[in-house]
């Protein structure tokens, strides 16, 4: 599986990515085996050692037979989105121009493998406290009945990715002249996506020698 992506929008800076992926961990996770192609759509928590390993944990409904296609798969792929947005081309300081759109993703590749039950609990509680933290009153799953938590364990499957390639497109008017970046941003900014103005300001074009 292969990811068109010209040299200006290219983004390979390891932590950075990890950092985009913690941002954005609702991804789209995608194997392929000899039936086909299975596609579910799930969060994510990336873990990042200290030598740049890369690792995803997720898990699936037991009912979802991507867990068993996922023990079989030869290529999985796990995709992040961030923001994204339609450019008008009379955004631009000149033309003839044509409409596009603005976004960033980064796709992670790598082999799954079934976590056992105690880290499938970390996971769960991890996850959870992650999204709950700042609520008045954080939900926790420590406070279920050990009985309920069991049941709805069993009902899951966790497993982990160890990626092996990591590929960032953040296509964000690198190509556009002079100060057509800057316009793009300060539209889009004035529409209310403020989080890819700032994404587009802080991958600017490489400066032309």
């Amino acid at each position: 599986m292969t990811l068109y992506v010209p040299p200006a929008f290219r983004v390979e800076d390891r932590r950075e990515l990890f950092r985009f992926i913690e941002a954005n961990a609702f991804g789209t996770l995608v194997s392929t085996d000899g039936e086909g192609l299975h596609v579910s759509h799930i969060p994510f928590l990336a873990e990042l050692s200290d030598d740049g390993a890369l690792r995803l944990v997720a898990h699936v409904a037991r009912a979802n037979d991507h867990w068993k296609a996922l023990e079989r798969a030869s290529h999985t792929v796990a995709i992040f989105h961030g923001p994204h947005a339609y450019v008008s081309p009379g955004w631009y300081e000149g033309g003839p121009a044509v409409p596009t759109w603005n976004y960033a993703v980064v796709h992670a590749h790598g082999k799954a493998r079934p976590i056992g039950e105690e880290e499938l609990r970390r996971a769960l509680a991890r996850l959870s406290s992650q999204y709950e933290r700042g609520r008045p009153t954080p939900w926790r799953m420590e406070d279920l009945p050990e009985d309920y938590v069991a049941k709805m364990v069993r009902a899951v499957v966790g497993f982990a990715i160890e990626v092996e390639r990591l590929e960032g497109k953040f296509k964000l008017s690198q190509n556009r002249p002079g100060r057509d970046a800057e316009r793009v941003a300060e539209a889009l900014e004035a529409q209310g996506a403020a989080d890819l103005a700032q994404l587009m300001r802080a991958h600017p074009a490489p400066a032309r020698g």
